[in-house]
């Protein structure tokens, strides 16, 4: 457990880095604010947004990877590394800009492999639970009770994952059309946050 006290301030800095980044992007393409409907940025820039972003993932897969031994913490770090990364990206945000107004305010939230849409409470309900389930997870290892994760967990894992994307990415054609979305599906955000927590349950009961 001791690992996750270093990590957790890698992520708070590594969020720090997103969000300057995002503050810079903000200033050339959006100095009269940032709000929809918005404006699309250069097919060059958002290209080297999205591989950006891509790189990103990496890195924290990485970090993740090298820092634990087994694959359960493997991924657990992973996990939590990118759930206090996106938390403190929105804190950093806050201080920097006042951005967000509030917790139901818009953004756009990642552009692979289409553009997210979503109010900021919904990435930050998702970032929670998944940094909760990581350090149990690692808790329970060190404990001698390692998960037994079978092919079915698997699929519902993704399942609910995916149940979470398509709420992130419903309205992707209309920010594309410069239109402003007029209601996140808050229902397939707790589907898919309801199948994760049952099936990670279900893992740990064994």
């Amino acid at each position: 457990m001791r690992k996750f006290i270093p990590l957790f301030f890698l992520a708070v800095s590594f969020a720090y880095v997103e969000s300057a980044v995002v503050v810079y992007l903000r200033e050339l393409y959006y100095p009269e604010g940032f709000k929809f409907p918005l404006k699309l940025i250069p097919p060059k820039m958002g290209l080297i947004e999205t591989g950006r972003e891509a790189a990103t993932l990496v890195t924290i897969a990485a970090i993740g990877f090298v820092s634990g031994k087994t694959l359960c913490k493997k991924i657990s770090y992973s996990i939590f590394v990118f759930g206090i990364w996106d938390l403190f990206y929105y804190i950093w945000l806050k201080v920097f800009l006042d951005w967000p107004e509030s917790l139901l305010t818009l953004d756009i939230l990642f552009l692979i492999p289409l553009p997210w849409v979503a109010p900021v409470l919904a990435p930050i309900i998702v970032a929670v639970s998944i940094s909760i389930s990581s350090l149990i997870a690692v808790y329970l290892e060190e404990k001698g009770m390692a998960p037994v994760i079978r092919k079915k967990d698997i699929a519902f894992v993704i399942i609910g994952a995916l149940v979470i994307l398509v709420s992130f990415i419903w309205d992707f054609p209309l920010v594309l059309r410069g239109e402003i979305p007029e209601k996140y599906h808050w229902e397939l955000l707790i589907i898919g946050e309801g199948i994760g927590i049952w099936t990670f349950i279900n893992i740990f009961k064994r």
